[in-house]
């Protein structure tokens, strides 16, 4: 996800400081990782730089300084561009998971211990989502229903993994003599 196109959705309904960009975001994706407010500051700044948001104020409101941004109309544009286009098709094996099992699977480091407890966390994180509300809102369902499916997806792609992933002595056997003798 684009961070920087996010950002100016968040400020498309109307100015707002990094404080309520940061609460925002979170409201509006419950179920993944709260956005950090270094990320959100090191991002309006860019937006400013690059023209796409403007200060528009700054607030004491009884509290802490803080800056108001609004978008320009070349922030506007932008993120009319962006929702304009289908998001690229994910599949390219990036993925942390995909990563970690295809390293644990070279170096030998208990390939299978973690797929299986990989497979327990998402199971874990699929029955906590399931037993959660996830909003009465459209938004809140379509983000939950959606952290679910992936889940599901890499489940099944955790299935096929220990059905093609060597035995541990099958595994010891494709190391060298060299890895053998440091393990």
């Amino acid at each position: 996800m684009s961070m920087t196109e996010l950002h100016l959705a968040l400020l498309a309904g109307a100015p707002r400081h990094g404080y309520d960009i940061k609460h925002e975001h979170d409201a509006w994706f419950p179920d993944s990782r709260p956005l950090a407010f270094g990320q959100v500051y090191a991002t309006l700044a860019r937006l400013q730089r690059d023209g796409l948001a403007e200060m528009v104020e700054t607030r004491t409101d009884g509290g802490p300084e803080r800056t108001v941004y609004a978008l320009t109309e070349d922030g506007e544009r932008r993120l009319r561009t962006w929702l304009a286009e289908p998001a690229s098709a994910t599949g390219s094996g990036a993925e942390e998971i995909v990563r970690k099992t295809v390293a644990a699977l070279h170096t030998g480091i208990d390939v299978q211990g973690f797929v299986s407890r990989q497979r327990t966390a998402h199971l874990r994180r699929m029955r906590e989502l399931q037993r959660t509300p996830p909003g009465t809102g459209a938004a809140e369902r379509l983000v939950r229903e959606h952290v679910i499916a992936h889940l599901d997806a890499d489940l099944r792609w955790l299935e096929l993994a220990t059905d093609l992933l060597p035995s541990p002595d099958d595994q010891q056997a494709l190391r060298t003599p060299a890895e053998r003798k440091s393990s």
